[in-house]
């Protein structure tokens, strides 16, 4: 079973910046995305960024330029580190993990608990 811990949410002023952090616990398939998705209040969950083993990566067309996934294999933690953020992009963070043994075929899918962000003066 893996687990998923979340850190790194707060209060940050406009235009400010933010670096979540989701480490997981547990062994991870070989073929894996691990990413970050956002909620809103009375939205629907959304796509922040996503990064798969070999690095490729994945932007919200409301995030590129401004924010950068990465990921550390030997920690089996991923980073989305935030900049110029905009009340806009207030809304709990959840890191998400899913994982298989084929190349882009997963069938494991985890959640983290998520984080609040709030970006506000």
């Amino acid at each position: 079973q893996v687990q998923l811990v979340e850190s790194g949410g707060g209060l940050v002023q406009p235009g400010g910046s933010l670096r979540l952090s989701c480490a997981a616990s547990g062994s991870i398939f070989r073929f894996n995305v691990m990413g970050w998705y956002r909620q809103a209040p009375g939205k629907q969950r959304e796509l922040v960024a996503s990064i798969t083993q070999d690095g490729g990566t994945n932007y919200a067309d409301s995030v590129k330029g401004r924010s950068i996934i990465s990921r550390d294999n030997a920690k089996n933690t991923v980073y989305l580190q935030m900049n110029s953020l905009r009340p806009e992009d207030t809304a709990v963070y959840y890191c998400n993990v899913q994982d298989g043994v084929l190349p882009g075929t997963y069938i494991r899918d985890y959640w983290g608990q998520g984080t609040q962000v709030t970006v506000s003066s």
